[in-house]
């Protein structure tokens, strides 16, 4: 014993490297042990799913997973295969997983979109926002088809803001994985709503988060770039952008329509057609007994328009504070002050790094239900459309509300509930 104390004297270098590496060798598989247990007790509770009888007359659900490879810098099938498809297949689903990483895309949608009772996007922001895309490509008829079909969002990729909305905050990525796939069996929903962009020529692109355009987002994606500086590499990225250009001003001009009354929900189940003397009986009695009528004239739509100089301008769906009792369709338009210290520039940037449609205080809020934005021909620089790059253009954002219903955990449901009450 005094030998070996004597040697990790002699050799206290060598001896704390190796201590330190133990520990941190411990902790990894402490680590890989605590995501073992989890995915046991999720595949336990899907069992409990699977087991349930069915009658033998009614077929198994049918469940299209559309997976995309590439999210999370090419871990998402990984982190699918091991921590959501066992819940999946325990649970009962007939299960068709589609990878989004080939061409003709739209075609296989077409395919599938008939035969399936449950639709889960695997991947990130990007993936529900390409596949929206390629069913906007097709038929009317499949586009109304696909808009009823309730949909699974399972969180695989680097940036995944629908989630927030969805599942409780979790900082273990194999427990958010599982507590997602899980609420999908679970099957409660709520309803989403969805931003059509559309350019002046280029096909629409649609966004549940929304649209940033600014000087927040440009220093923002270029957080990566200053990985070297640990924790201190989002200040940083915003700091250093305020060399190129201060005060940073975006101008632009802005028409807009107020808010829509919502409709109420259809019923799911339609009633029974009635019989055809019923129906003959119901022409005949409307066209001899009903006056004609004159029709309406349409009222001409009451367009605001502003002027806008701002630092940074955000276009945002109501999904992140989801209000299930709300009376109005509305989407949030931010306008921030273009004066604003480089010390504030720095400190919010921080922040709309969690929360990127945050709208700090002294910001212009408008409610609108569509608009129209036109900028400068000079205009440079890209939008922000659910962290996806795009280049800036007069566009026009459309709001589609309750366009897509969402699978979600049956927790945040009920908090959404007590809030509206509240």
């Amino acid at each position: 014993m005094a030998k070996v104390l004597a040697a990790l004297r002699n050799h206290w270098k060598k001896s704390t490297f190796g201590a330190c590496l133990l520990g941190w060798g411990g902790h990894w598989l402490y680590g890989k042990h605590c995501d073992n247990l989890l995915r046991r007790a999720a595949c336990q509770e899907a069992q409990a799913f699977g087991n349930q009888l069915i009658p033998a007359t009614v077929p198994l659900k049918k469940a299209t997973v559309f997976l995309n490879p590439a999210a999370c810098k090419g871990k998402a099938g990984n982190l699918f295969e091991k921590n959501a498809a066992p819940i999946l297949h325990l649970s009962g689903l007939d299960v068709t997983v589609v990878k989004t990483d080939y061409e003709g895309q739209a075609k296989k949608l077409l395919e599938l979109m008939e035969n399936t009772d449950l639709i889960i996007i695997a991947g990130g922001d990007g993936t529900v926002q390409e596949l929206h895309a390629n069913v906007n490509l097709l038929s009317s008829c499949v586009q109304a088809a696909f808009s009823k079909i309730p949909i699974g969002f399972i969180p695989l990729g680097k940036t995944c803001t629908l989630s927030h909305t969805l599942y409780p905050e979790s900082t273990n990525q194999v427990q958010h994985i599982t507590n997602a796939t899980l609420a999908i069996l679970k099957g409660e929903t709520v309803p989403l709503d969805v931003l059509q962009i559309k350019g002046e020529k280029e096909q629409p692109v649609f966004a549940v988060s929304g649209l940033r355009w600014g000087s927040y987002r440009d220093a923002g994606v270029k957080v990566s770039k200053y990985w070297y500086l640990g924790p201190l590499k989002t200040k940083a990225a915003h700091f250093f952008s305020t060399f190129k250009e201060w005060p940073q001003k975006h101008q632009a001009a802005l028409m807009y329509l107020g808010p829509t009354e919502r409709p109420p929900e259809e019923p799911e189940e339609k009633p029974s057609r009635p019989p055809l003397y019923v129906r003959l009986y119901r022409r005949l009695r409307l066209y001899w007994s009903s006056p004609k009528e004159f029709p309406q004239e349409v009222a001409p739509e009451d367009w605001e328009e502003l002027k806008l100089s701002t630092i940074e301008l955000s276009i945002a769906t109501r999904n992140r504070q989801l209000d299930l009792t709300r009376t109005e369709d509305s989407m949030d338009i931010c306008i921030e002050a273009e004066s604003v210290s480089i010390g504030e520039f720095v400190h919010r940037g921080s922040q709309k790094m969690h929360d990127p449609h945050v709208c700090p205080e002294g910001s212009q809020c408008i409610q609108a239900s569509r608009c129209i934005l036109q900028l400068p021909e000079s205009t440079e620089g890209s939008f922000g459309i659910d962290n996806e790059e795009y280049e800036a253009m007069p566009v026009e954002v459309k709001l589609l509300p309750r366009k897509l219903r969402f699978f979600c955990d049956p927790r945040m449901r009920e908090q959404m509930l007590q809030a509206a009450v509240q």
